[in-house]
């Protein structure tokens, strides 16, 4: 039986250990972390959204960006601060913006082949992960946002999805709870919401009752190629060297996945950009009925929301540029706070969670998911703002590719 090592246990990592290990490999995943699940993957928007597969490359998000460069609590911030990994990764951006239709369509479809894919898995293994199938809104505030979301519907319409189109009476019919005016909006039934976190340590739970091996608190310091294999070096909790040696080895190691790349020989261009989401609890009774159960997404501010059970309101939302930085910051948590004041008024925000992630983006926005220079070595990383929604799809695609390379 083939040894495969998988570098990271977030949602992708955990989906391809999964992918590999019904393929009859024996697999062996290593993550820095206590348990699965703890860094991106820990307290996401929730969205399952195919309706949110339009990729960021277009010359408005980069006017955009250098608008709202100087406003701290814009949904868009970038850190002028000189970088080359930073400068040269947005010149790659704007190189890709020729490709955004098909990006775009591309996207749609792994999107809407995922989603089938994880809630089979989750109903074959026997986890919950709050999942609620009540479809996600779209809301626009002007005529300018709602008619660009028009033009992308012909995308999403090739790639196979459909989005119905609603009025601001529609928008209060779906959503009862929701306060304010709007242009009008756009409903996706087919997609979902749930919690990530949970959906990721089930399945990893799943993995490891089936034989998959977690090597936890693992901090990979090398890892070596031998022509035949690789032999990966870490350190556990305790500061103890280990090595083992595998066949083959997929980086699954989201922001981190950069730094393993050169470790192999390979340029891996992942940025990492901040996202924030706050969760709140609703604690009493009045705020439960005020919250709102279907999934929201206002395109203007760049905020998702979704309802994780009875007693918790996920908001999320916001991209910033600012390097591998994990800090919480004030300014960019309070607008997650004044969007939940504004459209949910009677929703008591006393208990809202802060909690900031790094995505980890590709220059096209599409994932890597591929061979890196060597044989044995594979990539399925950087899927961006779009990691759960198209995880379980790209790891069959890997998993079916290291199938098809080196029969288990």
């Amino acid at each position: 039986m083939k040894k495969i090592a998988v570098i990271g246990a977030g949602v992708t990592g955990v989906t391809t250990a999964y992918s590999l290990m019904n393929r009859g490999f024996d697999v062996t995943v290593f993550d820095q972390n206590r348990y699965a699940a703890m860094d991106t993957s820990f307290a996401n928007g929730g969205q399952l959204s195919a309706s949110n597969a339009e990729v960021w490359n277009r010359w408005a998000t980069v006017f955009k960006g250098i608008k709202w460069m100087t406003k701290r609590g814009a949904p868009l911030l970038v850190n002028p601060k000189p970088s080359w990994h930073k400068y040269s990764w947005m010149a790659e951006f704007m190189a890709a913006i020729p490709q955004y239709r098909q990006n775009t369509i591309d996207t749609v479809r792994m999107a809407i082949a995922a989603r089938e894919i994880l809630k089979s898995t989750a109903k074959e293994e026997g986890f919950q992960f709050d999942m609620e199938e009540r479809g996600i809104l779209h809301i626009y505030n002007t005529r300018k946002e709602y008619d660009h979301a028009t033009r992308v519907n012909a995308l999403l319409a090739e790639g196979g999805l459909s989005r119905e189109a609603v009025t601001p009476e529609d928008i209060r019919k779906l959503e009862p709870a929701i306060q304010g005016e709007f242009y009008g909006g756009y409903y996706t039934a087919t997609d979902a919401t749930g919690d990530i976190h949970r959906y990721s340590r089930g399945l990893s739970d799943a993995c490891m009752k089936k034989g998959v091996t977690f090597h936890f608190n693992a901090d990979v310091t090398d890892i070596l190629h031998t022509g035949k294999g690789t032999v990966v070096h870490w350190k556990d909790g305790k500061g103890l060297a280990h090595n083992a040696g595998f066949d083959g080895l997929v980086v699954c190691a989201g922001v981190g996945s950069r730094k393993i790349g050169r470790m192999l020989g390979d340029r891996i261009n992942v940025y990492p950009v901040k996202g924030y989401s706050i969760t709140v609890k609703l604690d009493d009774e009045a705020s439960q009925n005020a919250a709102p159960w279907m999934s929201l997404l206002d395109d203007e501010a760049k905020v998702v929301t979704s309802r994780l059970g009875k007693d918790r309101f996920r908001v999320a939302g916001t991209a910033e540029f600012n390097g591998y930085n994990w800090d919480i910051r004030d300014d960019r948590i309070r607008p997650l706070v004044k969007w939940v004041e504004r459209f949910f008024p009677d929703v008591v925000t006393e208990h809202a969670v802060p909690w900031a992630g790094l995505r980890p983006m590709m220059p096209n926005m599409v994932p890597m998911v591929k061979g890196g220079k060597r044989p044995g070595i594979y990539y399925n990383t950087g899927h961006g703002h779009l990691g759960w929604t198209l995880s379980a799809a790209t790891a069959e695609i890997i998993a079916e590719k290291i199938r098809a390379e080196m029969q288990p």
